[in-house]
């Protein structure tokens, strides 16, 4: 079988020769420790990492959901103990160089208000430029439809933009202060996604579509379910909808933390792939399934904090896990990043023991001494 046809078909929980065998990537601190553990200098990004360690791909359609233009990334002012930048959504923040002090100081954001918005939104013109040239867009399409690898669109986000836009206190607040202007935004969001999107709807076979909404902590939810249910999952309906009409019925959404509240809501709006499924957030494949049945489609789930342990927390997660990835409709990956307790002995042995207990007998993992 094709990657493409494992992901179909683990999807639809049809018969597969083996499980489509992707993973989250690393954190950049991750490959400079493990550089000195044998990795390969030149292995230096997420990119180059799956190539290395032979993972199944998915190819992402080229369309620009993003600002443009994006803003200019400056530093407006700088010392011998931070800088204050702007980067390229807007925001401004402090950051220090102390090395200690890795979250920065957020000082403004561009959108607080219904003016700002509206001088924010001309950047989300879905008019400009946001394809490939005509040729590049051609031979895309060729790649596409012969393509043995998940073709994937990117569906946005409704919430998370949001949030990143106006800060987290000022989005929060405005779901009261402001909710006629949070529900132009969303609105708005569903609309440029859709419109932009479009083109690549008509002319491409896609299989899923991939959206992104951090929204969640590690004990729950940012916002209540009741009013994720009155303001996002109307606009989600529209989304799925139109992704249904074009022969997608895959979508699956990138939420860290507990989201255990709200998988109900985004099934019933359809999105119906929940991802990366923090283990130590609460978010567990194995209890969804049991409570959604074959409702819910998964990926992830595998406790990074087995990786940290090692071999015998290892074997003890996968072997957690199995049934439900072999009863189908679950592609187990590590449940975020790689982080850099990780050492890349554990980590060579989870690859070992994933291949071995989910019989991926053509994986070639790399020999490192």
């Amino acid at each position: 079988m094709t990657p493409r046809e494992r992901w179909y078909n683990t999807f639809h929980f049809k018969p597969v020769d083996r499980i489509f065998n992707m993973e989250f990537g690393w954190w950049s601190d991750t490959l400079k420790r493990w550089h000195n553990e044998g990795l390969p200098a030149e292995i230096d990004t997420i990119e180059k990492g799956d190539r290395f360690f032979g993972f199944d791909k998915l190819t992402y359609v080229p369309v620009n959901l993003g600002l443009d233009p994006a803003f200019e990334t400056k530093i407006i002012e700088e010392t011998e103990n931070y800088q204050i930048i702007q980067d390229s959504s807007g925001v401004i923040a402090k950051h220090f160089k102390d090395g200690k002090s890795s979250i920065p100081h957020y000082i403004k954001f561009p959108i607080e208000d219904r003016d700002d918005w509206e001088n924010f939104k001309k950047r989300l013109n879905p008019s400009s430029k946001r394809y490939p040239d005509a040729r590049d867009w051609e031979e895309f399409k060729k790649k596409a439809t012969i393509s043995e690898y998940p073709v994937i669109i990117g569906g946005g986000s409704l919430f998370g933009w949001i949030r990143n836009w106006m800060g987290f206190e000022n989005c929060l607040m405005s779901f009261y202060d402001q909710p006629d202007l949070i529900e132009e935004i969303i609105d708005y969001l569903c609309n440029y996604i859709l419109a932009v999107n479009e083109k690549a709807l008509l002319e491409i076979k896609i299989d899923a579509v991939g959206m992104w909404e951090d929204m969640a902590f590690k004990t729950q939810p940012m916002i209540s379910p009741s009013l994720f249910k009155k303001y996002l999952v109307p606009r989600y309906k529209r989304l799925a909808e139109r992704f249904r009409k074009a022969g997608i019925d895959l979508i699956f959404i990138d939420c860290d933390g507990n989201i255990n509240e709200l998988v109900e809501l985004w099934l019933d709006a359809g999105i119906n792939i929940m991802f990366p499924l923090e283990i130590n957030s609460g978010s567990d494949p194995v209890m969804l399934r049991k409570k959604f049945g074959k409702r819910v489609l998964l990926m992830g789930g595998v406790d990074k904090k087995a990786l940290i342990e090692g071999p015998d927390a290892i074997d003890r997660e996968l072997a957690r896990i199995k049934d439900v990835v072999v009863e189908g409709g679950y592609i187990p990956h590590v449940d975020h990043r790689v982080p850099p307790d990780v050492s890349l002995k554990n980590y060579l042995y989870y690859l070992r023991k994933k291949r071995e207990v989910f019989k991926i007998y053509d994986w070639q993992i790399p020999e490192i001494v």
